[in-house]
């Protein structure tokens, strides 16, 4: 007779498997702060000219943010939720007159 023997999960598939719950304070945390550096452009007084392009504005709240999510967010899941809101406030905010004017 064989002995049954038990499978224990590879530890990919442990890995895969865990989730890691944080509170509400910290997801919302997290959200303001998201939402503060998608607000965050550099606006240009005077628009400048390279080519056939002309810059008034740069994201200049967008490219942290997208570095700050990355450093800090651990799961591919939640980073493309996170990078996504702060498109979304990137892009409304650019049309609010809100940010630094140089």
């Amino acid at each position: 007779m064989q002995k049954q023997t038990r499978k224990t999960p590879t530890k990919a598939r442990r890995r895969f498997h865990e989730r890691v719950f944080e509170s509400d304070s910290t997801y919302f945390l997290k959200l303001v702060v998201v939402v503060l550096f998608g607000t965050l452009w550099l606006k240009f007084s005077n628009p400048f000219s390279l080519g056939a392009l002309t810059f008034t504005a740069f994201p200049l709240g967008i490219a942290l943010g997208f570095l700050v999510v990355r450093a800090f967010e651990h799961h591919q899941e939640d980073r493309k939720i996170w990078y996504a809101v702060l498109l979304i406030v990137g892009v409304i905010s650019y049309f609010v007159p809100a940010g630094i004017v140089i």
